[in-house]
């Protein structure tokens, strides 16, 4: 079953609406999708099942429309002759058993003028006077235009002298295929063929293949026209089936329209081989920014290791003094110049996304947050790298090295001690048992010797080599450089595919309504030999 045409509208609007608002199209876009008129014959009345066929007269000042809807009547219910040529009010002339209380807001009943009647011939055609749409009353043409989109058979009138206005010409293929159309040559006493033959090649022009024209005359004591016979056709298409027809190509001809207007919207979207480009472009623009900004960083960051290598101890035991705060603040390496560079590469990357049929409002939405967060990251992933290089100076095989030393700091003198004290306590052993004398000042002077090298060289090694702080904290903060640098990189690639998945469910959403346009309702097509075939617009 087709979609209902007027839930389209109304799913249309809402996608518009929350489209506008996050920036996937613009106002002018958004406002052309909201003006789509969901109105059709059928919400014209209150009524249950089927419903009668609303005719309308139309046509230009002076032309006899309201001539033509009296002598249906066949009383004046329509204001018509020289004292008011100009018609300005709406006639609706229809069988009593319509009801007609709850008209359209846009349609107020105080504007209207109704005349009812009892033939039950006529019960299933709805007549109405429609005013003089090429008047110079504005209002006129506001009435015409909102009666429109409610009429199921346009009556267009014309008259010998008027048949080739413009005004009217215009709304004609304005409104061509929107509708059923007859044509009424009116006071046709006073025309002539060659115009006849000259305002059918006109129809032919505006699409009609082969138009039904009927030629009639309203003043008394003319000759006979075929005003009889466009009743009888009227009458002939007030069938439940030929409405329900005319209901089928209106809607369909609507959502074609809406369907155009769509698909035009979705140009506005971009495409998605654009947004696949978005990561390398970023990645170009942000490799040479990032190139930049390491380079201006050289110097902060020389004088930030500095100051932590000066303050290493407070760091690393009381992290959060106000003192500590406040100076590690003044020493920031993100700076003016940096938050300069950084907006101009995000800008750069707009422009180029720009260029590339992107919208770029969700766009610069996504990388808005980041310009707030890319200090902080700079910040944090540099303190953090400094704290942990002044926690562990120097490389691995210099820490490993320094350890070594500290154990032979311990070590080495002890085994020299135990080595004299062995060497003592054998001399003493010795001595008692031979001759030979007890250990003297040479031993107690080489002894100690020998426990001072043990003790001194690995301290003399442990100082000389002990790590510099500001060399150790300026490769920590060139590590969390290059760590904050590849976040912040990744950070704006997921931004970048954030906005690619709105984008695809945005296009997914579009492309969902625009299949229900091209969604044709089952039913019988138009017979060509018909009468109806003739009053459309191929």
């Amino acid at each position: 079953m087709a979609y209902d045409y007027s839930s389209l509208v109304k799913t249309t609007k809402r996608w518009a609406e929350q489209a506008l608002t996050a920036g996937w199209i613009n106002s002018d876009a958004a406002q052309q999708l909201n003006d789509v008129d969901a109105r059709t014959p059928d919400t014209l009345f209150n009524h249950n099942g089927s419903r009668p066929l609303i005719v309308a007269f139309m046509g230009g000042t002076g032309v006899g429309k309201s001539s033509l809807l009296n002598r249906l009547a066949g009383k004046a219910i329509a204001k018509a002759g020289v004292e008011r040529p100009t018609s300005r009010e709406v006639t609706l002339y229809h069988h009593h058993s319509v009801a007609i209380k709850h008209l359209p807001e846009q349609l107020p009943l105080a504007q209207i003028k109704i005349a009812e009647h009892d033939d039950e011939s006529r019960k299933n055609v709805i007549w109405i006077d429609m005013p003089d749409f090429d008047s110079t009353e504005q209002s006129n043409k506001h009435q015409v235009l909102e009666w429109l989109p409610h009429i199921d058979v346009l009556i267009y009138v014309v008259s010998p002298e008027r048949y080739r206005d413009e005004k009217a010409w215009r709304l004609l293929l304005a409104e061509g295929g929107r509708h059923a159309w007859l044509f009424v040559l009116n006071q046709w006493d006073r025309g002539q063929t060659e115009q006849y033959e000259d305002f059918k090649q006109q129809l032919h022009k505006a699409g009609f293949a082969e138009p039904i024209i009927f030629k009639t005359a309203c003043g008394e004591g003319l000759q006979a026209d075929e005003f009889a016979v466009l009743e009888s056709t009227i009458r002939s298409l007030a069938t439940e089936h030929i409405v329900a027809q005319l209901e089928q190509r209106s809607s369909q001809v609507k959502k074609d329209e809406l369907k155009q207007k769509l698909q035009s919207t979705g140009g506005l979207l971009g495409s998605g081989s654009a947004f696949q480009q978005l990561p390398t472009l970023w990645q170009d623009q942000w490799q040479r920014t990032a190139q930049i900004l390491q380079q201006g960083f050289a110097w902060p960051i020389q004088q930030l290791a500095r100051h932590y290598a000066d303050h290493a101890a407070d760091l690393l035991s009381h992290p959060a003094t106000a003192k500590y705060a406040t100076t590690g603040a003044k020493l920031s390496i993100w700076d003016d110049w940096a938050e300069a560079r950084f907006d101009d590469a995000l800008d750069e990357f707009v422009i180029n996304a720009d260029q590339l049929g992107i919208p770029v409002s969700p766009l610069k939405k996504q990388l808005s947050a980041l310009r707030e967060k890319a200090p902080k990251i700079i910040q944090t992933q540099s303190e953090l790298a400094a704290r942990q290089a002044l926690a562990n100076p120097g490389n691995a095989l210099h820490r490993a090295f320094l350890k070594l030393m500290r154990l032979c700091e311990i070590i080495l003198p002890l085994a020299a001690i135990c080595w004299v004290g062995y060497q003592v306590f054998i001399g003493y052993y010795t001595s008692n048992m031979t001759n030979v004398d007890y250990l003297g000042v040479d031993f107690a002077v080489h002894s100690s010797l020998l426990i001072a090298i043990t003790w001194l060289t690995p301290f003399f090694i442990l100082k000389k080599l002990k790590p510099s702080l500001e060399k150790s904290a300026l490769r920590g903060l060139s590590k969390g450089l290059s760590n904050a640098i590849n976040m912040i990189d990744g950070e704006v690639l997921l931004a970048i595919e954030n906005v690619g998945n709105q984008h695809a469910e945005q296009t997914k959403q579009l492309a969902g309504m625009i299949e229900l346009c091209s969604d044709v309702d089952r039913q019988p097509s138009i017979d060509s030999n018909s009468p109806l075939a003739r009053m459309l617009i191929d």
